[in-house]
């Protein structure tokens, strides 16, 4: 397993970090909790020692399950936990944010009792709330800082002015992007955390799924699908005809390298200077070797260009 260090926190995290949105259930189908369980104990005895969750994943299965997991392992692993989004009660439509500070609370304090643990290395901010004074969300986080229930404080999916705008009132040690092949839109964000000594965390590394190589036909998503109620760009064409074009880069050097088409993915992410660790999610303990296989070997600069350059001719930006 390869580590770095996540930014002004000077704490080692491994390159792979175990995401846990498909552990929570809900718009991911059927999740079995023991093949979950078993995952997370295959990733952690691949030295992976991170984990990310949230309480609005499976509102507090997946923290549940991490819980699970850990037991007799605290002392062992990092976890980072996010609040501030809200879930519609249709369960039909997007989460919403909701950064007050008695949502923030009430969230936060039911992951805690899930995890099973009094505190977490690092929390997060889940999402740029525009109806509520970042100041006010600012308070409610340092506050737990100074009680001890979190180490570091970061934020997710912020863009560079609204990670200034929170910088005033936190010391933000990471950042949450979404960052892929078939997504790039939050690169310069990035760029810019890394910049200013802030770590960095990528989630959808594999782009739901679509970067294992495991669809090659346009799937037909259930309503509630998280793909389909996001409106994943690259679950419509005509980005999905153009990920398969890009694919066959793919499967190329997976076939010269004879590894899996997700670890060529995975590796030219966590390759990219301005990335600390990956999130990945896995359901089982297949998924979870295969995955941390890819930290034992690295793309050239060759490949990477190659790759690249396939990506600018093909999905682009």
């Amino acid at each position: 397993m390869r580590y770095k260090t996540l930014g002004k926190s000077e704490v080692s995290v491994s390159a792979l970090t175990i995401g846990t949105w498909a552990m929570g259930g809900l718009g991911y189908g059927s999740v079995e909790r023991k093949d979950c369980i078993a995952a997370v104990h295959a990733m952690l005895d691949a030295g992976v020692n991170h984990i990310d969750t949230a309480w609005v994943y499976g509102l507090g299965e997946s923290d549940k399950v991490v819980g699970e997991a850990i037991k007799g392992r605290r002392d062992k692993v990092l976890i980072t936990t996010k609040c501030g989004f809200r879930n519609p009660a249709d369960g039909v439509e997007p989460n919403f944010p909701d950064c007050s500070p008695a949502w923030m609370t009430t969230c936060f304090e039911e992951s805690l009792k899930n995890l099973g643990t009094d505190y977490v290395d690092y929390f997060l901010i889940h999402v740029p709330d525009a109806n509520v004074p970042f100041e006010e969300t600012a308070e409610c986080v340092k506050r737990w800082q100074k009680e001890g229930k979190v180490r570091f404080l970061g934020v997710s999916n912020f863009g560079i002015d609204d990670m200034e705008r929170m910088g005033e009132y936190i010391d933000i040690t990471a950042v949450q992007s979404g960052y892929s092949m078939v997504s790039r839109g939050e690169e310069d964000n990035m760029i810019w955390a890394k910049e200013h000594d802030i770590g960095v965390m990528t989630h959808s590394s594999l782009a739901s799924g679509l970067l294992t190589g495991a669809i090659r036909e346009l799937p037909k998503l259930a309503e509630d699908d998280i793909r389909n109620l996001y409106q994943y760009p690259h679950f419509r064409e005509p980005r999905f005809s153009q990920v398969m074009e890009l694919l066959k880069t793919l499967d190329k050097v997976a076939a010269e390298r004879n590894v899996p088409v997700a670890q060529v993915a995975l590796n030219w992410n966590i390759q990219k200077d301005f990335v600390t660790t990956s999130l990945c999610g896995v359901r089982n303990v297949k998924e979870a070797l295969e995955n941390c296989k890819c930290t034992e070997w690295e793309l050239t600069s060759e490949e990477m260009a190659m790759i690249d350059k396939a990506i600018d001719e093909t999905v682009g930006k």
